[in-house]
């Protein structure tokens, strides 16, 4: 990818995260075909994530946004918010001072995560742009035929936070990234792009609030996961092509960072274990796994850029397969799992 194409795409990135811009408009893929390597019928799937064995949520951060759900069995896309089967039951206890749903024409969607729940109903969150810059909280109830989505809550970010990705947590926090703060030049985004470091991860919760997250600091902050105990956080570092191990809750934090050689932008655990850490080089997209303990890296997938498909953003494993989402474009491509 041509250094001009790079910027243009944080430009993109940088007028999502301003309250009242939007991303420019990118030039149209070719229409998508359903055949067995893609899913159609999306709007720049930016992160993915499972909600059990047979669904998959999609951002979607173009178009008319909103949260997309795919039906594993068949690719059946539609969107589950806003949408008419929809509900909105505001949860104030723990998220006081969320000012309302999020508006339904200015909801374009970025980050997603799903806290698991006891039974079907699971906790879905989401980092939200458009009216407001926002991490949006809803239940999804897997039960019916199709699931049925409520929202409950938002906490707002407060300025200059531009958000990325969340890591839900199970009092209703979370962990959010800021990677690009709004209200930035372009000249703050190049020197982000070449490894200054201008944002961080925050924590979240109704007692405390937001605080910053010691020793997080990053160039482009931008995908985030925690290991199973709590005590661990995982960073991807998109200005620094870099990818960082942080303990959570120790004084003082403990940090080991390794390069990459490419643009990370989503992390997410896979089956094995380790990490799937995604990304933009140039002119192609690239998915590697990470060893959590060793830090050990493994490329497993390496893929040019076409006008159909490019930027890769994130990988999900959906059985043998791995399907691969991205800040534009209107499908998921799908790779075999290694």
């Amino acid at each position: 990818m041509r250094a001009s194409t790079l910027l243009s795409a944080v430009v993109a990135y940088l007028g999502s995260l301003s309250v009242s811009a939007q991303p420019p408009p990118q030039p149209p893929p070719p229409p998508c075909t359903p055949a067995s390597d893609v899913v159609c019928g999306q709007q720049a799937p930016e992160d993915l994530v499972a909600l059990g064995p047979q669904w998959v949520v999609a951002g979607a951060y173009n178009g008319t946004g909103g949260i997309a759900l795919i039906r594993v069995s068949d690719r059946m896309s539609y969107t589950a918010y806003p949408a008419p089967a929809a509900k909105n039951r505001p949860d104030s206890k723990t998220y006081p001072g969320c000012p309302g749903p999020p508006a339904a024409d200015k909801f374009l969607t970025h980050g997603v995560y799903v806290q698991p729940g006891n039974g079907p109903v699971h906790k879905l969150f989401v980092v939200g742009h458009g009216a407001r810059e926002s991490i949006e909280v809803f239940e999804v109830d897997t039960a019916p035929a199709t699931p049925v989505v409520t929202w409950i809550g938002c906490v707002v970010a407060p300025d200059p936070i531009g958000l990325n990705s969340v890591r839900g947590l199970p009092d209703g926090g979370f962990i959010t990234t800021n990677f690009l703060p709004r209200g930035g030049t372009q000249a703050a985004t190049q020197k982000m792009m070449g490894g200054e470091k201008n944002g961080e991860l925050w924590e979240w919760h109704t007692a405390s609030g937001w605080v910053k997250v010691p020793g997080s600091e990053a160039a482009g902050a931008n995908g985030v996961e925690l290991s199973d105990d709590g005590k661990t956080l995982y960073i991807a570092a998109w200005g620094s092509q870099s990818f960082a191990r942080l303990s959570r809750g120790q004084t003082p934090p403990k940090r080991d960072e390794i390069p990459l050689g490419f643009r990370v932008d989503n992390i997410h655990w896979a089956a094995d274990g380790s990490l799937y850490a995604v990304g933009q080089g140039m002119q192609s997209w690239k998915a590697v796994k990470i060893d959590p303990k060793t830090l050990a890296v493994r490329e497993v997938v390496n893929r040019p850029d076409t006008p159909a498909f490019g930027a890769g953003t994130v990988v999900l494993e959906v059985g043998k397969d791995l399907w691969v989402g991205s800040f534009r474009g209107n499908r998921i491509a799908i790779v075999p799992a290694p």
